[in-house]
């Protein structure tokens, strides 16, 4: 729980003296005021969150299991109601000198609501169909065209050449983003996004006007290019790392899309759908990597934290989070905690192939096609909130384009794995750690891998 700044500022000096406000959510004890423990928490947020529980679990009198209780904290933030937890409330001064006004956190929750019911026209299984051969074809284009592959240009086997995989991850993801949303203003007989936003129209009648459309855009290209690029960083460096489970996805392509000769037939989205290897490959680098860290939510008026989050004080009454304070979010956490994950800081795809076990069931609950779903104004779709695992959030804020990004980010990665082999550079030794000083989580340099042509064209 985030207080207001001014009493996170009187905190620092009178926390020791001034008796605590039993009904009031504990205090993490700092010594200067208004920075607080923003320091130690920018610096390191995971580590801070683990460090905090280890010292409130100490003192706690709590009865649930640990386990229950650390992922019901997601589900209390993330689950509640929008009156009382407004996002627009916490981001609005950040999202709206970007994206611009009237989307997104600049509009009541309902209208937004409506906003990403636009969206989701532009993200059917149709549209998905034909982003598979786009992709794809953006990807070979710019192999064949940016410096990055001179080496792979020059048709050569032998040969090493070596990239910033940040660098060429946000090229890439921009550019196959950029042509589904303009397919038709390119000449194109494809589905693209701005076409599907200019035929919308408001529940009361009201056309979804340019303005908006543009708007819209802006916040759709940055979301999903800064948080696509980060994660396929991240996907290379580990299988430059992990040549085995690279060799996998190769042998998976060549299973599915292989022609005798050895060369590839184009990937569809039928066939994509049944890359296992693929899929668990994101999945795991999603569950040690989630583009977000930290999730927030201005407290609009006071919220009482329910007898299964809290034990009670010796009066019997349950915490309250008081108006004007924030409560935060991180799946960040539930998704390395190792009281739910077995050695949850190794990178292992494989977690995710045992039907019975922790990663499976996680992701089942997150997905939970045959479970409870809800409509928040863009379509039924499952709360997710009861799962440790939750890369693209949950509740009425899930991101709705998460398919979208399983799609790219798969055939990105094996557009790829097709045309190279990638190894970790020389004197890189281990997975970058993460940079937590940009707003996606990136990794920091050096982040370079080398690459060479699996075979002659």
């Amino acid at each position: 729980m985030l207080p207001p700044s001014w009493k996170s500022g009187a905190a620092g000096t009178l926390q020791l003296v001034v008796p605590r406000d039993p009904s009031l959510p504990p205090e993490v004890f700092h010594w200067i005021p208004f920075i607080g423990s923003s320091i130690s928490y920018g610096n390191d947020p995971l580590n801070f969150f683990f460090k905090l529980w280890r010292c409130f679990h100490i003192h706690s009198t709590r009865t649930q299991s640990d386990r229950r209780t650390r992922v019901k904290g997601n589900n209390f933030v993330l689950g509640g109601k929008s009156t009382a937890f407004p996002a627009e409330d916490a981001y609005t001064h950040l999202t709206t000198p970007v994206f611009g006004k009237d989307v997104v956190y600049d509009v009541p929750n309902e209208v937004f609501m409506e906003q990403k019911k636009f969206v989701k026209v532009g993200l059917s299984t149709e549209s998905f169909r034909a982003y598979v051969s786009m992709f794809e074809q953006e990807v070979d284009v710019f192999m064949r065209s940016d410096q990055a592959f001179i080496i792979w240009q020059m048709n050569d086997i032998n040969e090493w050449g070596c990239f910033d995989v940040t660098d060429v991850m946000a090229q890439i993801t921009i550019l196959t983003a950029s042509w589904t949303c303009k397919a038709k203003r390119s000449g194109m007989d494809e589905p693209d996004m701005i076409s599907a936003l200019m035929d919308q129209k408001y529940r009361d009648g009201r056309p979804f006007r340019d303005h908006e459309v543009a708007h819209l855009m802006v916040a759709l290209l940055m979301a999903g290019q800064h948080t696509s690029s980060a994660s396929g960083s991240w996907i290379l460096l580990h299988l430059a790392h992990n040549v085995e489970v690279q060799e996998a996805l190769y042998q998976e392509q060549v299973e599915h899309f292989g022609n005798p000769d050895g060369s590839f037939r184009p990937m569809t989205y039928e066939g994509f759908r049944k890359l296992l290897a693929l899929d668990s490959v994101i999945r795991e680098t999603l569950r040690m990597h989630p583009p977000i860290h930290s999730i927030m939510r201005y407290v609009r008026s006071d919220v009482p934290i329910p007898a299964t989050l809290a034990a009670p004080s010796q009066d019997g009454v349950y915490d309250v989070v008081p108006k004007g304070y924030y409560v935060l979010a991180s799946a960040a956490v539930s998704q390395v905690d190792p009281l739910i994950w077995v050695n949850p800081m190794k990178w292992d795809p494989t977690r995710w192939n045992d039907p019975e076990g922790v990663a499976a069931q996680a992701f089942n609950t997150y997905s939970d096609e045959n479970g409870e779903k809800i409509d928040y104004g863009f379509g039924a779709v499952s709360k997710g909130i009861e799962s440790p695992y939750q890369p693209f959030g949950s509740g009425r804020h899930r991101c709705i384009g998460e398919q979208f990004s399983y799609l790219q980010l798969g055939v990105v990665i094996s557009s790829i794995i097709r045309k190279v082999e990638i190894r970790l550079d020389d004197g890189i030794r281990e997975i970058p750690a993460h940079n937590y000083y940009t707003m996606i989580t990136m990794p920091k340099k050096p982040r370079n891998v080398r690459y060479r042509r699996r075979k002659f064209d």
